[in-house]
């Protein structure tokens, strides 16, 4: 999977890159189809001293690609809650897909049972 890591008003550190790029392998471990995972980290300096991190992350798979974003006083809170948002949202596509494979599947069981096959 490709990463793009982009920065504003934030000096990107050793230790935050490899923070992330250990995200983006935890998320590409979930859905191996990933093709490329976009992050941008932001420092306001003008926001309130709670809210000043802000990171957004898009993942690029087949079919509409996942986004999430986030506002934090840390930078490392922030990267850890989008990661956690984009794998509630790689889970929830998953389990939409074995649940229509599911339907499909007993729908031609039950058709197949009533032709007495």
């Amino acid at each position: 999977m490709n990463l793009i890591l982009s920065t504003h008003n934030v000096k990107l550190s050793r230790a935050i890159e490899e923070h992330i790029m250990d995200r983006i392998n935890k998320l590409e471990h979930l859905d191996r189809f990933a093709i490329q995972a976009r992050v941008t980290l932001e420092h306001d300096k003008t926001k309130a001293p709670e809210k000043q991190f802000s990171c957004s992350m898009r993942l690029v798979i087949p079919g509409p690609d996942l986004f999430a974003e986030d506002v934090e006083s840390d930078l490392y809170a922030a990267v850890d809650l989008v990661a956690k948002k984009v794998e509630q949202q790689i889970r929830k596509r998953q389990n939409k897909y074995k649940a229509r494979k599911h339907n499909q599947a007993s729908r031609t069981k039950r058709s197949l049972k009533e032709a007495g096959l």
